[in-house]
């Protein structure tokens, strides 16, 4: 029962969208070119090139780093494609977003960063805590 209800709100709030993303595409030519980049280009690029370079990322880590380092250093990595994936609208184009007071007025490059440091220093860290613990026993 739970489940039938679960699945036919889902199925109506595909349809939601579903109209949703028709109205968008046909409101506007350039609407239904940006839908189209969306919704095709993104898994295109991300299943083209995102997915197989974090893939081989993966296994040349696995290969190369240490095996006290590996979790740090793997945690390390995405949280900065995530920052990174975060940033990259505000960088590539100022003021890309919708504009929030006192949000905009920063270094956005400095932003990124001084948090990509704050997270490797945080792997070093925890990598050598890791190594020790190791080494201990």
């Amino acid at each position: 029962m739970i489940r039938t209800l679960l699945a036919l709100s889902g199925l109506a709030l595909l349809a939601y969208g579903a109209v949703l993303a028709w109205e968008f595409a046909t409101s506007r030519a350039v609407n239904a070119a940006q839908g189209a980049a969306w919704f095709l280009g993104g898994p295109l690029i991300h299943d083209g090139i995102v997915a197989p370079a974090v893939g081989l990322t993966g296994l040349v880590l696995t290969r190369i780093v240490p095996t006290p380092w590996r979790t740090p250093v793997a945690v390390g990595a995405v949280l900065s494609g995530i920052l990174t994936l975060i940033a990259i609208p505000l960088l590539w184009r100022p003021y890309g977003t919708a504009l929030n007071p006192g949000l905009h007025d920063r270094n956005y490059g400095a932003g990124i960063v001084i948090a990509l440091a704050a997270v490797w220093l945080a792997v070093v860290a925890a990598g050598v805590a890791q190594q020790l613990r190791t080494a201990r026993r």
